[in-house]
């Protein structure tokens, strides 16, 4: 995939990439802070250990489909705001 709005993948990073993964040329780092850390139902794959949440297994913004994802969770969350 190719920098973008929607992806960025940043191979120079000292922590690239911050997950395992298969592909690396498929790993997003667009998201390297996840806009869904502080929602319950952010739909990734993480653990609470004593309130806290844990999401280094989660790849959720890591996906090439991480952007649309997200950003459809906000969308979401936002509308319950309103």
């Amino acid at each position: 995939m190719e920098n973008s709005h929607r992806f960025f993948r940043n191979n120079e990073c000292r922590y690239f990439p911050c997950h395992d993964t298969s592909d690396e040329f498929s790993f997003n780092c667009l998201f390297c802070f996840c806009p869904l850390y502080l929602l319950e139902d952010c739909g990734g794959r993480y653990e609470l250990t004593n309130g806290i949440k844990n999401c280094t297994r989660c790849k959720v913004p890591h996906r090439p489909d991480g952007y649309d994802y997200i950003i459809k969770k906000l969308k979401q969350q936002n509308s319950k705001l309103i």
